[in-house]
């Protein structure tokens, strides 16, 4: 049996999207009445004396939001794209980034 008292719930889904010295984590979990919820993660690279740190910074977004919080994103990544930088390709960053010596360390758990 697994232990719920935590802040951490059961993990349904994941994908992680590298960028750079940033990864981002999408997380789909469960609450204890079976209801789901998304949690969004960036998590940084950060050099802290001789070794790496991660600074993560979360959010959760849950069901009733999801519409609104994909509109808004879309409205906002489409300004930007159409209003503000009409003429810069955006293509170049369509690429999946090649794997890296840190690929290790960028695991979140």
């Amino acid at each position: 049996m697994e232990d719920y008292r935590g802040n951490d719930r059961e993990e349904i889904f994941s994908k992680r999207v590298k960028a750079g010295k940033r990864t981002y984590f999408f997380d789909v979990k469960s609450t204890k009445s079976n209801d789901y919820y998304l949690t969004i993660t960036e998590s940084k690279r950060r050099m802290k004396d001789d070794s790496f740190v991660f600074e993560k910074h979360k959010i959760f977004l849950y069901k009733e939001d999801f519409g609104k919080f994909i509109e808004a994103l879309q409205d906002s990544v489409d300004h930007v794209k159409n209003e503000l930088l009409p003429d810069f390709d955006f293509s170049q960053f369509d690429k999946e980034e090649s794997e890296n010596e840190f690929d290790d360390e960028l695991k979140w758990e």
